[in-house]
């Protein structure tokens, strides 16, 4: 296992460089900058991002992409996060569900979602956590029948971002009892969100913003030709598909903006202990940052860095929270979250919120076990 230092290319910086450029010109000057992908949904400014370019950048030209490269997709994905765009719109759908349907979809629902997720016009959430399994992703409760013509599907997914506003849920669901193999039986079925037997309960943060939503599935049926991939490959599909989103700048730029704006309000009067937490944190930052590129580029080599992923996703969410334990002993005084102070308002944002850094894409015990069992392997 390598993460081999890759500097861009020319046209990688002058990528980037359009993007900051954009940035600049759409994000209006009274931007209140997010945390992560829950920076706010905002489907105009998605569609703007998609008429760039920017959205299925790795899609194939058949389904509307841009035949890009993972690299490319880093980049403007780096940008986005570092200014805290509104990005909560299209981000799991073009992270996650595009490549899925594209690897293990068949050719109808290809055509369906893809080229509508790349002009930013659909949009997915996850549907794989459930009540009183932590970390367990295969103790999976919800179950598919089968009916004429297609499933019953009942249970309840949570954590599930964005539900309230997206169109869609791939649900990670049991076809088949459970055997002495959890990991068989096991199903995806993409799920119309707004079917009229789908109930969806937000679970508001402790300031009372709403992100994550509790999903209940009550007899909802799906038909046969909504079902992802192969009926009872689910588990294959799911850890698959996590890998889409365990190594990119989403899994160490959450918290980002802090670090920002600290260096932004206090950069000519650091103390010592001020200076020393900017250095450290820097440090760590870049050579993530490293780290999570190498990956984009092993992927355009045709690996699959499953486990260099790991690593990234886990180092990646302990940076998310020291940044923001460190810049919170940093500014010395009691948070205000009705401060005007751009900083004040996320570093509140961040306590409030920032726990679910580490859980999203796997706990850090989940992806130490993928870790060591594939460098056993």
């Amino acid at each position: 296992m390598q993460f081999a230092p890759t500097p861009l290319s020319p046209a990688e910086l002058e990528l980037r460089d359009d993007v900051r450029e954009f940035l600049a010109a759409e994000l209006p000057d009274d931007h209140v900058p997010g945390l992560g992908m829950a920076a706010g949904h905002d489907p105009v400014f998605s569609k703007k991002l998609a008429a760039k370019g920017w959205l299925g950048m790795a899609i194939p030209k058949k389904y509307g992409g841009h035949e890009r490269t993972a690299v490319d997709r880093f980049i403007v994905t780096e940008e986005l996060l570092a200014v805290g765009a509104p990005l909560g719109a299209h981000f799991v759908a073009d992270r996650q569900s595009a490549p899925t349907i594209l690897k293990f979809g068949t050719e109808e629902q290809r055509e369906r979602f893809i080229p509508r997720i790349v002009a930013g016009e659909l949009w997915f959430s996850l549907g794989m956590s459930e009540p009183d399994s932590g970390s367990d992703l295969s103790s999976v409760r919800t179950t598919a029948t089968k009916v004429e013509g297609g499933w019953l599907l009942n249970g309840t997914k949570v954590w599930t971002s964005g539900a309230h506003l997206n169109h869609y849920f791939a649900v990670l669901c049991r076809t088949s009892p459970r055997g002495e193999d959890r990991h068989q039986g096991l199903s995806q079925l993409l799920v119309d969100l707004h079917d009229e037997n789908v109930e969806i309960r937000p679970i508001p943060f402790l300031d009372g913003s709403h992100h994550f939503n509790e999903v209940h599935l009550a007899d909802v049926f799906v038909p046969d030709e909504m079902v992802l991939g192969e009926v009872g490959s689910g588990w294959m599909q799911v850890t698959s598909e996590l890998a889409y989103e365990r190594s990119g700048p989403d899994r160490f730029l959450s918290s980002f903006g802090l670090l920002k704006h600290f260096i932004g309000e206090y950069g000519d009067q650091l103390s010592a202990r001020q200076r020393q937490i900017v250095g450290g944190l820097t440090a760590r930052f870049w050579t993530i940052r490293q780290m999570s590129l190498a990956v984009a580029r092993i992927i355009d080599q045709g690996g699959a860095p499953a486990i260099e992923a790991a690593l990234v996703k886990d180092v990646g969410t302990k940076f998310e929270q020291s940044v923001v334990a460190l810049i919170r002993e940093a500014v010395q005084r009691e948070i205000d979250p009705d401060s005007t102070s751009t900083l004040q308002h996320l570093l509140a944002g961040a306590v409030l919120s920032g726990p679910a850094f580490t859980i999203r894409g796997g706990t850090t015990e989940v992806l130490r076990s993928v870790a060591s069992k594939g460098l056993r392997a």
